[in-house]
């Protein structure tokens, strides 16, 4: 019974667990979308600022070559060193200067080469590119000297001005060109997650480097922080909505059982004033044939009787009074004219609407909310539905209490709807202890019952409300053990193919 509890609990609450999960899955995607956009706006950012830094290096060197070649100093041989020796001091990642005056040629075929090129082109030309050592070297034709720089790539880098921390970043950067790559910036990639890449040629011709970049986004850099926050602010929301709903659903659910409390009393009320104008009638009217009977005897001797006469008048006009009070009563009791109007009722809708409205007691009593079981879509029955709401709500907590005199784990209750060819028919059975033979056919007796301090209008009410509406209701015992209530009412469909 306890797992039974457990499936019930969780039979009404996985759609709230569902919706959970749904918008939690929700706000953690967009929360890791926007940290990851984020993420990769930093590293655009990043990489634009480290590209420029680059661009401007070696447009720096076009510059200093273009400066050479304008200044061409002349050879003199007093000076032991010539002036572009110095530009070390200035530009640290210039190495050497190599210059060739005419009638001279380079002491390399390379540096030969790319003069030849920088003739054609008008600009400077790589030679000796070397990313094992990270150098390479510049050369640019022009007469009547011509000069080579010899250029350290680590050294071109600005590193004060560098976006990001070289050896913390988790960003690669290498500088590549002719399928040789050199690497400025080791980064720390992730072995799985979402990449981001940057290619983008350096800002010259002379130096066709590509800068390339790579960053590679792991889970633990997800904000699980603020997904884990998303996750209580929604649970605690849903939580609190639930909350809401329960009480409004607990608020109907007494405001229904009240209204059919009150009616269920003044059904109860009708019932047993019904009962007492059925027997207070019975002497009433013997007491009125009896003064009749008196009056006309005492007419036979009036000389004497006159008196007499008078006062078996005056009781025999009390005794028509007492039988008219207890007819109004009974007709006011019964008020046909304001009797609920019998029509089509889904008596599915109506077994439903009662669980609902016992769904409390289902499960103090620890009895499993039954399924209702039928063969088919039941058709609608002619009833009046506030009485036969009653009548299945008298029912199921009948058997409710019978339930309650056997183990828990023996609990159990079922609900059949079928229909016959004039009838829809209601079979509630109970696993409880059933009825006493002697007492079944007792049953359904006005103020007759077996549970103490009932007063035995409940069945009796039942009976007769279901009589009213034309249908019949019986018990009766089934095997092994437990009882068995059959709720017949006309079909709405067979009622009216009859009516002329």
């Amino acid at each position: 019974m306890q797992k039974c509890g457990m499936l019930n609990m969780l039979q009404r609450r996985w759609p709230w667990v569902l919706a959970w999960c749904l918008i939690t899955a929700l706000g953690c995607m967009l929360l890791g979308r926007i940290a990851l956009l984020q993420l990769r706006e930093a590293f655009e950012t990043d990489m634009r600022i480290a590209h420029r830094l680059l661009s401007q290096r070696v447009v720096q060197h076009d510059a200093v070559m273009a400066t050479l070649a304008l200044l061409q100093p002349q050879r003199d041989a007093s000076q032991s060193a010539q002036p572009e020796q110095r530009l070390g001091s200035v530009y640290p990642q210039i190495l050497s200067v190599q210059r060739r005056d005419s009638g001279t040629s380079w002491p390399q075929d390379s540096l030969r080469l790319a003069e030849e090129k920088s003739r054609q082109s008008h600009h400077a030309e790589l030679a000796d590119v070397d990313f094992n050592t990270g150098r390479y070297q510049l050369v640019l034709g022009a007469d009547p000297t011509s000069h080579a720089l010899l250029i350290d790539l680590r050294s071109t880098v600005p590193w004060s001005e560098w976006p990001m921390q070289p050896e913390q970043s988790p960003v690669r950067v290498s500088l590549d060109y002719g399928g040789q790559s050199f690497l400025l910036q080791p980064g720390h990639l992730a072995g799985t997650g979402w990449r981001f890449d940057f290619h983008k040629h350096l800002a010259t011709d002379s130096q066709p480097f590509d800068v390339v970049a790579l960053r590679q986004v792991g889970w633990p850099e997800l904000p699980w922080g603020e997904m884990l926050a998303w996750a209580a602010l929604v649970a605690a929301l849903l939580g609190a909505w639930m909350a809401v709903l329960r009480q409004r659903t607990a608020r109907r659910r007494a405001e229904e059982l009240l209204r059919l409390g009150q009616v269920a009393r003044l059904n109860s009320l009708g019932e047993l004033a019904a009962g007492m104008a059925h027997e207070l009638n019975q002497p009433l009217t013997a007491v009125l044939a009896n003064t009749q009977a008196a009056s006309r005897l005492l007419d036979e001797d009036p000389p004497e009787l006159g008196t007499a006469r008078v006062a078996m008048t005056q009781a025999v006009e009390q005794a028509r009074r007492a039988s008219g009070v207890v007819g109004r009563l009974r007709r006011v009791i019964e008020q046909p004219e304001l009797a609920g109007e019998v029509r089509p009722v889904l008596l599915q809708e109506t077994v439903r609407n009662a669980l609902y409205l016992l769904e409390p007691e289902f499960r103090r009593r620890n009895v499993m909310l039954p399924e209702i079981e039928s063969d088919g879509q039941p058709g609608a029955v002619l009833a009046d539905p506030v009485a036969l709401e009653q009548v299945i709500h008298n029912l199921l907590m009948n058997a409710l209490q019978s339930l309650e005199q056997v183990a828990a784990p023996q609990r159990q209750l079922t609900l059949t709807l079928r229909e016959d060819s004039h009838h829809g028919i209601l079979s509630l059975r109970d696993s409880g202890p059933g009825i006493p033979p002697e007492l079944l056919a007792r049953i359904f007796e006005p103020f007759f019952t077996t549970r103490t301090g009932g007063l035995g209008l409940g069945l009796s009410l039942c009976e007769t409300l279901v009589s009213n509406m034309g249908g019949t209701l019986s018990a009766h015992n089934i095997t092994p053990q437990g009882a068995e209530f059959r709720l017949s009412l006309p079909l709405a469909a067979t009622s009216a193919g009859a009516t002329p």
